[in-house]
């Protein structure tokens, strides 16, 4: 572990990691609940777009990736909002858009080549510099400050819409304000496990934690902790192996969860025997209360 610390590269990747590991979990948790768990995907390739633009223009590509991305959220709700489009196509015409304006784009840039697309499609830790981690660090703070203001509207929401909104929850400012920090959590990511496997640390701890507890607060919590031993581990270890990291980290999440799922299923039968209700199977998300609410702010 001293030696991985001696290299500076390494040191701005760690940085990066437990970033990606804290945010990731807690976003995709919301994301779940709300049954969007590919929504990361597509913004994920509309985020290939901003990266283009960013490398076109000679500025930051995390920057420009961060601004497109969140442009694409927002429009991706007002299509499915304001017309007959459903969401799961809403979130193809996304996916479709945002991998041909990123191809287009880069192939417009002079001197691009293969290796820059591939180390922000499968993430590349080498890459990693100074000024990506301050603003990969400043959208870390904004999505949790978010998430900290407006987590129980957020919860209601996802919760169930009708509700939400009986409750006079503002239903469509909340919903662009999740698919935003989804937006933004995508581009902390994308650095260290690309933009084709961002999706998997929003979902993948999130699965295995729902497999171990039925709240929606202690989910979160082993979420997170599934996601920050997932990235660290995966990083160590790809670092000492000569393994890909994104790839690392995304396997190590996948091997989390089956464990999860056998422990799950152990302590299921455990309770059942001794007639306590037993844990879900993590297909409907984790379930906590409804929050009260007081004419649109949630109490608790």
């Amino acid at each position: 572990m001293i030696e991985l610390l001696q290299y500076e590269f390494m040191r701005r990747a760690l940085i990066a990691a437990v970033l990606v590991g804290l945010v990731t979990p807690v976003i995709g948790t919301f994301l779940v609940q709300r049954r969007l768990a590919l929504l990361g995907d597509g913004i994920g390739h509309v985020a290939l777009t901003g990266v283009a633009l960013g490398l076109l223009t000679s500025t930051s590509p995390v920057l420009t990736a961060a601004v497109v991305a969140t442009l694409g959220a927002v429009l991706m709700e007002l299509v499915r909002v304001r017309t007959r489009t459903s969401g799961d196509v809403a979130l193809a015409l996304l996916f479709y858009g945002g991998i041909a304006g990123g191809v287009l784009l880069i192939g417009l840039t002079p001197g691009a080549s293969n290796a820059t697309l591939t180390s922000f499609l499968f993430g590349s830790v080498s890459t990693v510099g100074e000024q990506d981690i301050w603003i990969v660090g400043a959208l870390a703070v904004g999505v949790l400050t978010v998430l900290a203001v407006f987590g129980r509207e957020l919860f209601v929401l996802c919760q169930d819409e009708e509700v939400a909104r009986a409750h006079g929850l503002p239903v469509r400012f909340l919903s662009i304000l999740l698919a935003v920090t989804a937006a933004l959590t995508v581009v902390i990511a994308m650095r260290v496990v690309g933009v084709l496997m961002v999706s998997a640390l929003m979902i993948v701890p999130v699965a295995a934690a729902q497999q171990l507890s039925r709240s929606f607060r202690v989910t979160v919590g082993l979420a997170v902790l599934i996601g920050l031993l997932s990235s660290l581990g995966g990083l160590t270890t790809a670092f000492y192996s000569d393994l890909a990291p994104g790839a690392t980290i995304v396997l190590l999440a996948l091997a989390v969860y089956c464990v999860a799922v056998v422990v799950g299923g152990l302590l299921r039968r455990a309770t059942a025997r001794r007639g306590v209700p037993p844990l879900p199977q993590g297909t409907g998300g984790p379930t906590d209360t409804m929050p009260q609410t007081d004419r649109g702010r949630v109490t608790p």
